[in-house]
């Protein structure tokens, strides 16, 4: 059984209402849905206008068969180059052997032949693009992201990741293995994630424990650094009138000893989806209010908010922070969504937007933490002379 994608609400054009005689009304009306259904598959899919009109085309103008089809045509092989170097690389050589998550813990102890597992560490990986990274991103790695496990420190990326886009999806999935093992951070939260994309990340990141938002089409994830941040449970939240497979993912988690909820989300896209976004953020908020007292709360996603919404739904609420806002609204970091400086999408505007966000609210009782850095991340193209992903990620940490 093939494969599902995406999983968008569908809207039918039947064919006596492609071919059969409609009134002028009726043709406009028909045409502007058309036009609507091409620039919504174009925007989820990456692709030119001319490919979503034909994939409709195709399905009958069936929103959900049209995804499905292109993301059957183009997925499954993704990854088929890499998987095959992999074997090459491996069938005269073997595989570096590295500690088992049991036995990650007693690294003075020794270690039997039983105690191995052959994987790839994502930690030994060189990072593709460190000799060009900015002096930004230096100054983050230099401000300690590279911290060891006794540092208290917490940090934590959050990418929307654009696993959506299958040009150079192999070679962008290398680079963000490449930021992460440059940044080691204790917290991962990924948007725009697919199957494939999440079991090579999995092949890699052997030292983190994921947690995802779904099994098919996109999804939200986290990841966990084993050895600092420990799984309590998880549960996905819905978001009941979505008509793009969104939900809230929420962690509960504790990272030396201090308690965590971690959350992640992609709220709806696109300008006209606005009170939709606005009903997903309610949603947001109210879970961050109904979290114990004794537990910090972190958000971190692609909200595709803009600041009027916020204002709309009555602002954040009392004792949230928006971290970027709490450590003084730096102007290097305002834009995740640059299409002025990211090349990755070709569209033919400028849009400047502030789209990936990162909320926190302190533990009432006991250890607080406080916003101590941010940076942007994946600002340096790779050698396949694209970015990671069409939007920077964030890179912050915080102390107690």
């Amino acid at each position: 059984m093939a494969r599902r994608y995406f999983f968008f609400k569908s809207v039918n054009m039947s064919s006596n209402v492609a071919s059969g005689n409609h009134t002028d009304k009726q043709m406009s009306a028909l045409e502007e849905t058309r036009r609507n259904l091409c620039d919504q598959f174009a925007h989820v899919s990456g692709s030119e206008s001319a490919v979503a009109q034909c994939y409709l085309a195709e399905n009958d103008w069936d929103m959900e068969r049209a995804l499905n089809s292109f993301f059957e045509a183009h997925m499954d092989s993704v990854f088929d180059v890499e998987d095959e170097e992999e074997t090459k690389n491996e069938s005269g050589k073997k595989r570096k052997e590295v500690d088992s998550p049991e036995t990650a813990d007693n690294k003075g102890a020794k270690k039997s032949k039983s105690d191995k597992v052959h994987c790839i560490d994502l930690t030994v990986e060189e990072p593709s693009c460190s000799s060009n990274m900015n002096s930004k991103e230096s100054q983050a790695v230099s401000k300690g992201s590279q911290s060891d496990d006794g540092d208290g420190k917490l940090s934590v990326i959050s990418w929307n990741v654009d696993g959506l886009d299958t040009l150079n999806l192999a070679d962008r999935a290398r680079g963000l293995c490449s930021y992460l093992a440059l940044y080691t951070p204790d917290v991962v939260f990924l948007q725009e994630l697919i199957p494939a994309y999440i079991q090579y990340l999995k092949k890699r990141a052997v030292s983190y424990l994921f947690i995802e938002g779904s099994e098919d089409g996109y999804f939200t994830g986290i990841m966990l650094k084993k050895s600092r941040v420990k799984l309590l449970q998880s549960d996905i939240i819905c978001y009941p009138t979505t008509q793009m497979m969104r939900n809230l993912l929420v962690a509960q988690v504790t990272f030396l000893g201090q308690k965590l909820y971690l959350m992640t989300s992609h709220l709806e896209s696109c300008k006209n989806q606005s009170e939709e976004r606005m009903k997903q953020l309610r949603v947001v908020f109210q879970k961050i209010r109904e979290a114990p007292d004794d537990v910090t709360v972190l958000f971190g996603g692609d909200t595709n908010l803009r600041d009027s919404e916020v204002v709309k739904v009555g602002g954040l609420p009392q004792g949230v922070c928006d971290v970027w806002e709490q450590l003084g609204k730096q102007e290097h970091c305002r834009y995740t969504w640059d299409t002025k400086a990211n090349s990755n999408k070709s569209v033919p505007y400028v849009s400047r937007c502030r789209f990936d966000r990162i909320y926190l609210r302190s533990a009432k009782t006991g250890p607080k933490f406080t916003p101590d850095h941010m940076v942007l991340v994946g600002m340096e193209k790779l050698d396949c002379s694209r970015y990671t992903s069409d939007h920077w990620g964030i890179y912050c940490t915080f102390t107690t």
